[in-house]
This record gives C-alpha cells, structure tokens and sequence, in this order.
C-alpha cells in the first residue's frame, strides 16, 4: 500500500508533509506534489503534517479521488524530488478546501 496525495493539494502546496518523510518519496510540481507508489514505505508520517488534508492512505481513498493513485504514479515519473520544506504559494490558505481543482493542476 502506499500514500496518495489528492485534488486539495492542488494549488496550496503545503510542504510539511515533505520534512517527515524517511524516505524522500515526494516530487514537486508547479503547483501540487505527489508521491511516488513505489518508494512509499507506508510509515503514515506525511499524512498527519499535511494541512491541507489532502493525503490519504491508498485504502482509504475517497471514491472520488481513486484516479489520484494513478497521477501521483505519472507525475512521480516526471517532477523532481523534493526534500526540504519550503513557504507555500501566497494564496493557499483561498485554495484550501475549493472543490474541483483538478483543471487547475500545472504540469
């Protein structure tokens, strides 16, 4: 099993959850980060550090946030790691909670 960064991420980019993990399994886009299925090694730190709310564990995904399992996948592939914390985006506190972000996700 793994973690999975989903939808209310995108555009707050709260990077708490980045700092705990023992694993550097995160990657960074422009405005959302993700988490790599394979190096997760479900030690559940990231989850409670993320204020924004937007990690899950794999099983315990909302319905309508399964397709994230796969975007964290893809984009893991793609982004660059990312290892320490840094300042979010000026406007996440607006971002946090707004549904639908999905079309404003930066590849």
């Amino acid at each position: 099993m793994t973690f999975v960064v989903t939808e209310n991420c995108i555009k707050c980019k709260y990077t708490d959850c980045v700092e705990v993990c023992p694993v550097d399994c995160f990657y960074e886009g422009p405005n959302f980060l993700v988490i790599h299925p394979d190096e997760c090694i479900d030690c559940a730190l990231c989850e409670p550090e993320c204020p924004a709310e937007a990690i899950f564990a794999e099983d315990e995904l909302p319905d309508s946030q399964r397709h994230f399992i796969e975007l964290n996948a893809e984009l893991a592939e793609q982004w660059p790691v990312i290892t320490e914390k840094q300042d979010p985006p000026k406007d996440a506190e607006e971002w946090d909670g707004v549904p639908d972000k999905l079309p404003h996700l930066e590849r």
